[in-house]
C-alpha cells in the first residue's frame, strides 16, 4: 500500500490511541513486527501543537528507529489546522499527518470535533484544504466513522470530499459515533466506501482480533489494507502475526507463554519508564495493561489486583515471578479487549445537526488545548 512515498508493506497500520500509542508501545509493536508498517502517534490537538504545549512536545518525539513518523492531529478550526501542518512541515517533525474524524469521545464531538465533524460538510472540505496545502510533499490521510449514528451517516460525502482534496488514503472504522465499541462493526460500509472512492487507498478498522481477522476483513471487503485498535492490547505481537499472515505464513502465529508475556510486560513497562524519564512512573502508566495482557490465563483475583498497583520494575518482577509462568496460550485469549460500551448519545454543540452546511460558531474557541485524546 503506497501512502504518498512511503510504500506500507504488509498494509498494517497501528491505530492511534490515546494513552496507548505511544513511542514506548510503538517500538514494541515495530520490534515484533519486523519494522515493517505504519506506527501512528497519540492524538495530537493542533491548538496544543501550535502552542508547543510541553506534554504535547512529548508525544510528538519519535525514536531514531521509527521511519516514517505518523503524527495524528485533531482538530476544528482550519487555520489552526493549517498552522500546525505547516508547522510539521517546516520543521521536518513527522513524514506523515493523519487527520482525526473519527473520535467519539464527548470532550471531542461536543466541540464539534472527531467524529461529529464530517456532518459539517464545508467544514471538513475547509480542513482538509488547509491540512493538504500546508503539507508540502507530506501525505496528508483521515481515519473516520460511518457517521454520527445511524440517522446521520456520512461517510461516503466524507470519502468524496477526501479524495477532492488530495487526501492519501482514508481509514474507515464501521461503526458510527453513537456506537462508540459496541456491538459489531459494519465491514460492508468498508466495502462500500472502496468502490465509492477507487482513486486512493481505503483500510478498514473495527473487529480485527487475529490476524486471520485481517485477512478475512481484505478478502470480504476488497480494502487495501488495516488499521488495529484494541486488538493489540496486551498483544504487541499481534504484529507478528499480521506480518506473517500478509506474507503468506499463516501457520507462524504467536502461542506465548506466560514466561514469554511476563517478558514482555516487564519491557513494557521499562521502556516507559525510560521514555518518562522516571521508573516508578513508568510502571503507574503501565498499570492499565495489566489486566489486557493477562486476560485469559490462570491469575487470581488478588494477584490481578497486585499486580495492578506496582509502583517498580522489580515489583512487578517479584509479583509476575510468582505466577506460573509455565501457562501455555489460553484458549479463547484472542477476543475483544478494551472498551466496549454502545448506544450512547452523542454530545454534541447545540444546533449541530440542524444543517450539514451551516457552520458558524466554529472556530478557535473550539480547539482543545491539550493532546492525548
Amino acid at each position: 500500500m503506497q501512502i504518498g512515498p512511503h510504500l506500507v508493506q504488509p498494509p498494517v497500520v497501528l491505530a492511534p490511541m490515546a494513552g496507548i500509542t505511544n513511542a514506548p508501545f510503538r517500538t514494541l509493536c515495530r520490534e515484533f513486527s519486523g519494522g515493517k508498517g505504519l506506527f501512528v502517534s497519540e492524538m495530537i490537538t493542533t491548538r496544543a501543537l501550535v502552542e508547543r504545549n510541553e506534554k504535547t512536545m512529548q508525544l510528538i518525539h519519535f525514536d531514531e528507529s521509527e521511519k516514517p513518523r505518523s503524527i495524528q492531529l485533531y482538530g476544528v478550526d482550519p487555520a489552526t489546522v493549517g498552522k500546525a501542518v505547516r508547522m510539521i512541515a517546516e520543521e521536518d517533525l513527522a513524514d506523515h499527518i493523519d487527520l482525526n474524524f473519527g473520535c467519539p469521545v464527548p470532550k471531542v464531538t461536543r466541540k464539534g470535533g472527531g467524529s461529529a465533524l464530517p456532518f459539517k460538510r464545508p467544514l471538513l472540505r475547509a480542513i482538509l484544504r488547509e491540512a493538504v496545502s500546508g503539507a508540502g510533499d507530506l501525505p496528508v490521510t483521515m481515519k473516520m466513522r460511518k457517521g454520527i449514528d445511524d440517522d446521520h451517516i456520512t461517510y461516503l460525502d466524507a470519502g468524496r470530499i477526501a479524495v477532492e482534496e488530495g487526501v492519501t488514503s482514508i481509514a474507515l472504522h464501521g461503526r458510527t459515533a453513537a456506537q462508540h465499541y459496541g456491538g459489531t462493526a459494519d465491514w460492508s460500509a468498508i466495502a462500500r466506501l472502496k468502490e465509492h472512492v477507487p482513486e486512493i487507498p481505503v483500510l478498514g478498522n473495527g473487529d480485527i482480533w487475529s490476524a486471520s481477522d485481517a485477512l478475512r476483513m481484505v478478502r470480504e471487503t476488497g480494502c487495501d489494507g488495516v488499521v488495529v485498535g484494541r486488538g493489540c492490547l496486551g498483544r504487541p505481537w499481534l504484529f507478528a502475526d499480521l506480518v506473517a499472515a500478509f506474507e503468506g505464513r499463516t501457520e507462524d502465529i504467536a502461542r506465548p507463554s506466560l514466561r514469554e508475556v511476563a517478558e514482555v510486560m516487564v519491557r513494557h513497562a521499562t521502556l516507559l519508564g525510560e521514555w518518562i524519564g522516571d521508573e516508578s512512573r513508568g510502571v503507574i502508566d503501565f498499570r492499565k495493561h495489566v489486566a489486557w495482557y493477562l486476560k485469559g490465563f490462570a491469575v487470581g483475583s488478588e494477584m490481578r489486583k497486585r499486580l495492578a498497583i506496582t509502583s517498580s520494575l522489580s515489583e512487578l518482577r517479584s509479583g509476575l515471578d510468582e505466577l506460573d509462568l509455565d501457562q501455555p496460550w489460553p484458549t479463547g485469549a484472542d477476543g475483544p479487549r478494551g472498551r466496549t460500551s454502545g448506544n450512547n448519545r452523542v454530545v454534541l454543540p447545540d444546533g449541530w445537526l440542524k444543517d450539514p452546511y451551516d457552520c458558524a460558531g466554529v472556530g478557535e474557541d473550539a480547539e482543545l488545548s491539550t493532546s492525548g485524546g
